[in-house]
């Protein structure tokens, strides 16, 4: 993978729009889980627009997720600011890596349960948001970290690209 002087608009807006898909999937998760429970139950459920948002907002994250991934492969990605600690530096990449990996997580148990109606793949599921919603807490405070701090141009890159 090649490193790149900035992210391309292309993955600023793929990670905005992921970013964005997230908090909607938790900020409306409420009818899932009681579609979720009246399933596990054997009740009938009624349909609920909330439950289609949040089922098909989850193959939405993961189609963007393996774009993103796919061009970061093809593209590479911007070099770790020159004012980071190797620690710094192995810790983003560690975090990257583990959020990328905690949302194709999230996306199969999800799609596990709820087509599946695999209880094993919903708890799984509830484990998985626990985690990425600290990760992404950590991921954040990083940004924060690095534009106050670090003063370095780390949450610059993510809004502008320079072509």
């Amino acid at each position: 993978m090649t490193e790149r002087p900035h992210y391309s608009r292309t993955q600023i807006v793929l990670h905005w729009l992921v970013a964005i898909l997230i908090a909607s999937q938790y900020i409306f998760k409420d009818a899932i889980v009681a579609a979720w429970d009246a399933v596990s139950q054997g009740l009938p459920v009624a349909f609920n627009p909330l439950v289609l948002a949040h089922v098909a907002g989850g193959v939405l994250i993961l189609i963007l997720v393996v774009w993103r991934l796919a061009l970061r492969a093809r593209r590479g990605v911007p070099a770790a600011p020159a004012n980071g600690s190797a620690a710094l530096r192995l810790a983003a990449r560690v975090t990257h890596w583990t959020l990328y990996g905690l949302l194709l997580g999230l996306a199969f148990s999800g799609l596990t349960a709820w087509f599946g109606h695999v209880a094993i793949a919903a708890q799984i599921h509830g484990v998985l948001k626990t985690i990425l919603m600290a990760l992404i807490l950590l991921h954040v405070l990083a940004v924060v970290f690095h534009h106050l701090v670090l003063r370095n141009p780390i949450l610059k890159r993510m809004m502008t690209s320079r072509r």
